[in-house]
C-alpha cells in the first residue's frame, strides 16, 4: 500500500512539473502584455540568436474586391518561406527567421477584428524570437489562401466562404504585378485551443468576447486520444463527469456543474437522449457550454449543453481510411470521404463509414455497430448553400446493468461479473436526417433556416438487476421485453444581422424554434423476477416464458414554440456586452392509459459584459436562467399540474490568450435549481414542488500549443453540489455523480525535426474524486486515479499509434445510476490503429 501512495505522489509531482511548465509561458507572456500597452520588448528581442533575423516594420490590412489581404511590409520579402497549418477555421502560417518591428526597432503585435464579412479576426505577433506567426479565422470556414511576394513584402490574399464546403474564386490582391509563391505544407497537427466557437451565441464568436466558459474539444484531440465514446473527449473539460451507461454501452448522459444530463445538441439542433450512443466517426469538434442555456436552446437543466458539430464536405478531393485493434476482441475500421461532386464545385459531398466489433471486460459484454453519415451541399450561389444530411446507425449489444453495492461500497466481487443472464440481447437504430439553408442578403444580414429529424428505437429481451439486494447477496433479475421509440422534429429559422448606432457596433440575433419530442415505451414484464447469487453466479438456468400481451406502456409527446432575441453590443474594441432572451409555449400531452395534458410557458433571460482592460485578458460576468419541464406530466394529490424546474447561474471568470496559441478560462459560478419535486408528507404517494438543489464552483481549463509540436490540455474543478431544500433527502446531501474535487491533464508532443521528425508522445492523468450513488447518499462510488498514455510515429500521409489506458490497472468505478447501478471502469487497456488519408 506504501508503494502504491508513493507512486501516486510520484505522479502528482509530475502533475506539478507540467503545470510549471505550461504556466512558465504566461509569466514571459507578461513582458508580452506590457509591451502590447507600452510597445517595449527589449527583453523578448534580446533571445535572439545569431540567425539573421527579417525585420517586418508594419502591417496593412486592405479589403478587396473578394475579400481582404494582409500586406507584411518588408523590404525583404523574398527571403521569407511561409509554412502554414489549418485548426478549425483558422489559417495558421508560421514565417521563421522574421520579427515585427517598428523602424524604432520595438516589437509589436497587430490585430483586426472582423476586417470583411466572412473573416472573423486577423493576428500577426511574433511568436518567438525567431518567428512571426500570423493567423486568420473565417466566419464560416477557413478561408482559401494565396501567397504573393511584392515590392511592398509579403502579401496573402484571403476568401472568406459563406459554409465550410464553399469553394469561392480565388482572389487577387490589389497589386496586380505580384507574383504568386507557394505555400509549404508542413503536415503539423491542428492544434488543441479552438479560439471561437457557435454555441454560446449561435455566431462564430471568439471565446475571449463571451461572457461565459465555453470549451471546445476539436477533431485533433478526438484522434490524438483514439476516441470512440464521447463521455471519453468529455473528461477534458472541467465540472463535466460521466452520469448513468445506459445498458452498459457507451450511451449515457453526464452531469455539468453538478446538474445531470439527457441528451446532446447536434449542430445546434436538439438530439437524441441519453438512450442511444453518440458515434465520432463524422465529429468535427465538441462545444461545451457552461451553465443555464434555455436563452438559445429551450428546456434545458442547468448546468449546460453539450453541441455536436459534424464534419462538413470538403471542395478538394479528400480521402482516409483507419484501422484500429485492441485487446478484448476489439477492432474498428472507418472510412471518411469527401471532394467535390460537380467540375464547379457547386456540388460536394461527404461520407463517414464505420463498423465495431468488440468484446469486454465484463462477463459475456459485446457490441457491434454499423455507422453511416453521407452529407451533400450545394453551393447555390456565393451567398447561398443548402446542406443535406443523412445518419444511420446501429448498435447490437448486450444489455447490463453493472453492479449492485453492499453496505456504502460497491458489491465485493469481481468488477468483470455480470449481474443479470446472457440473454439480454438489445438492438438499438439511429437515424437522422435534415437539412441546413444558409442565404446572406447583403454583408450584414444573414438568413439561417434548418430542420432536423431524430429517431432512435430501442429494445430487446432483458434480464437484468437493478434492484435492492436480498440478504445483501442475493439480486432480483427482471426479465421481459421492451420497445421504445423516440423522435425529435426540430425546425429552426434565425435572421443575423450587422449594424451600428454611432460608434456602437449591434449584432442582433432573432430566431423562432418548433419543436416536437415523442416517446413510446411498450414492456411484456414476467411477474416474479429469478433471483441470481452475485458471489457464485449460476447463468444456466430455465429462461421464464415472456408473455405476449403488453404488461406496460406509455405515450407522451411535448410541443415547443421558441422565440428568441439576442443581440451582441460592442461599446468599445474592450467593451461587451450581451443579452437577449427568449419565450417559450410548451404543451404536453401523455398518456398512461388515461390522457393528460398540460400547457405553461417561460421566459427565460441573459445578460452578460466582457471587459478586457489589455488585449490578451477578459474579465466577464453574467446571470443566465433556464427552466425544464419534468418528464412525465406529474400532479399533485389535488391534481394540479408542477411547473417547470427552473435554474438561475450567476459567474464570473477570467479568460487570458497566455500566448497566440494558448488559452485559460478560470470561472466561479452558482447555480440554484427550484420547484424540484420532492415527496408530499401527507400524501406520499404524490408528490409536491418544494424541493431545491445547489451548485458552487470553480473550474480552470488551460489548452493550446506550450512550444511547436507540444499540446496541451489541463482542467480542474471544485463543485459543492448538494440538496438545499427536500421534505426526505437530508439538507447538505450531495448529488449524484459529483465530485468535489476533479482534475485531468491530456499532453502530446511530436518531434519537429531531424531523423526522429513525426514520433509523438502522450500522456493523460485523470483524477475523480468520491461521489456519491444516489441522492439519499446511501453509497459512495471511491476517488481514483488513472493514467493514459500514447506513443504515435506519422509522415506525410500515413500514422502508426498504440493508445494505451489505464496503464497500471487502476481498479474503479466509472458512475451510476443508482447505488443497486454501478459500472465499473476498464482495465488496462490498448488500441493500436494505422490510418492513411489521400
Amino acid at each position: 500500500m506504501c508503494k502504491a501512495i508513493g507512486q501516486k505522489y510520484q505522479i502528482l509531482v509530475a502533475i506539478g512539473a507540467i503545470s510549471i511548465l505550461t504556466v512558465k509561458p504566461a509569466q514571459a507572456n507578461s513582458t508580452r502584455i506590457q509591451d502590447i500597452i507600452h510597445h517595449q520588448s527589449a527583453a523578448l528581442l534580446a533571445q535572439e540568436s545569431s540567425v539573421t533575423v527579417v525585420p517586418v516594420t508594419g502591417v496593412q490590412v486592405n479589403p478587396t474586391a473578394k475579400g481582404v489581404e494582409v500586406i507584411l511590409q518588408t523590404l525583404q520579402g523574398e527571403q521569407l518561406q511561409v509554412t502554414n497549418r489549418n485548426a478549425g477555421n483558422n489559417f495558421i502560417a508560421d514565417i521563421p527567421n522574421a520579427q515585427l518591428r517598428l523602424p524604432s526597432g520595438e516589437a509589436f503585435t497587430f490585430r483586426s477584428e472582423k476586417p470583411v464579412t466572412g473573416i472573423t479576426e486577423i493576428t500577426v505577433a511574433n511568436f518567438d524570437a525567431n518567428t512571426i506567426r500570423v493567423t486568420v479565422t473565417g466566419a464560416a470556414g477557413i478561408p482559401v489562401v494565396e501567397l504573393f511576394d511584392s515590392d511592398e513584402g509579403l502579401v496573402f490574399g484571403f476568401t472568406p466562404v459563406v459554409s465550410s464546403a464553399q469553394t469561392p474564386p480565388s482572389d487577387q490582391p490589389s497589386n496586380q504585378g505580384d507574383e504568386l509563391i507557394e505555400l509549404i505544407v508542413t503536415g503539423q497537427q491542428d492544434g488543441y485551443r479552438i479560439p471561437e466557437a457557435s454555441t454560446a451565441t449561435r455566431t462564430d464568436t471568439p471565446l475571449r468576447d463571451i461572457p461565459g466558459s465555453i470549451q471546445v474539444i476539436p477533431r485533433q484531440l478526438l484522434e490524438d486520444q483514439n476516441t470512440i465514446r464521447i463521455q471519453d473527449a468529455l473528461q477534458n473539460v472541467s465540472g463535466v463527469n460521466r452520469q448513468g451507461n445506459y445498458g452498459g454501452t457507451d450511451a449515457g448522459g453526464y452531469t455539468i456543474r453538478g446538474f445531470a444530463q439527457e441528451g446532446n445538441f447536434r449542430n445546434g439542433l436538439a438530439d437524441n437522449d441519453f438512450y442511444s450512443s453518440v458515434d465520432t466517426a463524422n465529429i468535427e469538434r465538441i462545444e461545451v457550454l457552461k451553465g443555464p442555456a434555455s436563452v438559445l436552446f429551450g428546456q434545458v437543466e442547468p448546468g449546460g449543453i453539450v453541441n455536436v458539430v459534424t464534419k462538413q464536405p470538403l471542395s478538394t478531393p479528400y480521402y482516409s481510411a483507419d484501422f484500429s485493434v485492441g485487446n478484448y476482441a476489439f477492432y474498428r475500421p472507418s472510412f471518411d470521404l469527401s471532394g467535390p461532386l460537380t467540375d464547379d464545385g457547386s456540388l460536394l459531398y461527404r461520407l463517414n463509414v464505420a463498423y465495431q466489433n468488440a468484446g469486454s471486460f465484463r462477463d459475456f459484454n459485446f457490441t457491434e455497430r454499423l455507422f453511416v453519415a453521407p452529407v451533400i451541399t450545394w453551393n447555390i450561389s456565393d451567398r447561398t448553400s443548402l446542406t443535406f444530411d443523412l445518419e444511420y446507425q446501429n448498435n447490437n449489444y448486450l444489455f447490463d446493468r453493472g453492479l449492485p453495492a453492499i453496505g456504502d461500497r460497491p458489491a465485493p466481487v469481481p468488477i468483470s461479473r455480470l449481474v443479470g443472464l446472457p440473454e439480454s440481447i438489445y438492438d438499438d437504430s439511429t437515424f437522422r436526417a435534415g437539412y441546413r439553408f444558409q442565404h446572406q442578403f447583403s454583408d450584414d444580414w444573414e438568413l439561417r433556416n434548418a430542420f432536423s429529424f431524430v429517431s432512435g428505437r430501442s429494445g430487446g429481451t432483458y434480464a437484468i438487476g437493478g434492484s435492492e439486494l436480498i440478504d445483501e447477496q442475493f439480486s432480483p433479475i427482471s426479465v421481459g421485453r421492451d420497445d421504445f421509440l423516440r423522435e425529435i422534429y426540430t425546425l429552426q429559422t434565425e435572421l443575423v444581422g450587422r449594424f451600428n448606432t454611432g460608434s456602437i457596433l449591434h449584432q442582433p440575433l432573432l430566431g423562432v424554434e418548433l419543436r416536437r419530442n415523442v416517446w413510446n415505451y411498450t414492456s411484456f414484464d414476467v411477474t416474479e423476477p429469478l433471483l441470481l447469487d452475485i458471489f457464485n453466479p449460476n447463468y444456466d438456468v430455465a429462461f421464464p416464458d415472456i408473455p405476449d400481451e403488453e404488461t406496460f406502456s406509455y405515450t407522451t409527446r411535448r410541443d415547443t414554440l421558441g422565440i428568441y432575441l439576442q443581440d451582441q453590443i460592442t461599446f468599445a474594441d474592450n467593451l461587451k456586452l450581451l443579452i437577449g432572451g427568449r419565450f417559450d409555449a410548451f404543451h404536453r400531452r401523455d398518456d398512461f392509459g388515461t390522457p393528460e395534458e398540460e400547457s405553461l410557458t417561460s421566459f427565460s433571460p441573459r445578460v452578460g459584459i466582457v471587459y478586457q482592460p489589455i488585449e490578451p485578458i477578459s474579465l466577464y460576468a453574467s446571470y443566465t436562467r433556464s427552466f425544464q419541464p419534468d418528464r412525465f406530466l406529474g400532479r399533485s394529490v389535488t391534481n394540479t399540474p408542477f411547473e417547470p424546474t427552473i435554474g438561475r447561474q450567476y459567474e464570473i471568470g477570467i479568460k487570458a490568450d497566455i500566448s497566440e496559441q494558448l488559452s485559460a478560462t478560470l470561472a466561479a459560478f452558482e447555480i440554484t435549481k427550484t420547484n424540484v419535486l420532492t415527496t408530499d408528507p401527507i400524501n406520499p404517494d404524490f408528490s409536491i414542488q418544494v424541493g431545491a438543489q445547489r451548485s458552487r464552483g470553480i473550474e480552470l481549463d488551460i489548452s493550446g500549443e506550450i512550444l511547436p509540436g507540444w499540446n496541451i490540455i489541463t482542467s480542474y474543478a471544485y463543485i459543492n453540489a448538494i440538496t438545499s431544500e427536500d421534505n426526505t433527502i437530508p439538507v447538505g446531501n450531495r448529488l449524484i455523480n459529483v465530485p468535489e474535487h476533479a482534475a485531468s491533464l491530456w499532453t502530446t508532443y511530436e518531434i519537429q525535426s531531424g531523423d526522429l521528425q513525426g514520433l509523438g508522445f502522450g500522456l493523460g492523468l485523470y483524477y475523480v474524486g468520491d461521489r456519491n450513488a444516489d441522492l439519499e447518499n446511501t453509497a459512495i462510488l471511491p476517488s481514483y486515479f488513472r493514467t493514459d498514455s500514447a506513443i504515435y510515429y506519422k509522415r506525410e500521409n500515413w500514422k502508426l499509434a498504440f493508445n494505451f489506458q489505464n496503464i497500471f490497472n487502476e481498479t474503479y468505478y466509472e458512475t451510476s445510476q443508482t447505488r443497486n447501478i454501478i459500472y465499473p471502469g476498464a482495465p488496462f487497456t490498448v488500441i493500436g490503429s494505422f490510418s492513411i488519408e489521400f
